[in-house]
């Protein structure tokens, strides 16, 4: 079994994310939530349904996810916006990708909303391409969110700037939130530390910092890398200015 003896609930209007080392069971959960396939034991209720009782069609319509690898159509910026909700007027892209805060840099492209992304979106940033991810999940404007490892492609800096993005989305949404980088959990109002497929920790991220455990023992690796990032990112900077310190 990949999932053993877990149970949580996210109330409505509430962020509760899950952390945990690799194969984990992280992302094995979204799965089941979108019903790639369903569960052996036990159930998953939506507003007290069972998703196994409802249409795959109508369980998808009320989640938006925005995954770490975003899918991105050989079309317009303004096609992959409006993938959300084909019937959305202009006017509400434009509003959904200010949200996302990505619309000064689509005015600045050579045909703005109508600029060609290329195949996967390789015309994009990685940056770029997530928040055209966030718009689109805003136009759908779901109930619930998902939120599936959305920054962990990305460098420091830019998740940086997109977690704020998604702090707007998420705001007054059931959000779930699905992360290996901890600095994106900080604020969630519960934290569950998965290993091996099991609830090892959960807790707030000041609560579990306190205990000294898994989540701690995370959080100090994961500081300590994005420190060394960042002497780099400096060093490399300061090496282009010509001014080197050893």
């Amino acid at each position: 079994p990949l999932i053993e003896d877990l149970s949580l609930e996210v109330w409505p209007g509430q962020t509760v994310a899950i952390v945990g080392p690799s194969g984990a069971g992280k992302s094995t959960i979204s799965r089941l939530l979108y019903r790639f396939y369903d569960i052996q034991d036990g159930s998953i209720t939506i507003d007290g349904q069972d998703v196994r009782g409802v249409t795959q069609q109508s369980l998808r319509a009320a989640i938006g996810m925005v995954p770490q690898d975003t899918v991105l159509f050989n079309d317009t910026v303004a096609y992959n916006i409006r993938y959300g909700r084909p019937s959305a007027s202009e006017e509400e892209i434009s509003a959904a990708a200010e949200v996302a805060q990505i619309g000064n840099f689509i005015r600045m492209l050579p045909h703005g909303f109508e600029t060609m992304v290329g195949e996967r979106g390789l015309k994009l940033s990685g940056g770029e391409k997530q928040r055209v991810a966030i718009a689109r999940t805003i136009l759908k404007a779901p109930p619930i969110l998902i939120l599936d490892e959305a920054t962990s492609a990305l460098d420091s800096h830019t998740e940086s700037e997109i977690q704020a993005a998604l702090d707007l989305v998420s705001k007054g949404r059931t959000t779930l939130v699905i992360a290996h980088r901890l600095s994106t959990v900080i604020a969630a109002d519960e934290i569950i530390v998965l290993r091996d497929g099991r609830i090892a920790e959960r807790g707030s991220h000041a609560g579990l910092l306190a205990e000294g455990g898994l989540y701690a023992a995370m959080w100090d690796r994961q500081r300590e890398a994005t420190e060394a990032e960042e002497r780099l990112r400096v060093a490399r900077e300061t090496d282009e200015l010509g001014v080197v310190v050893r």
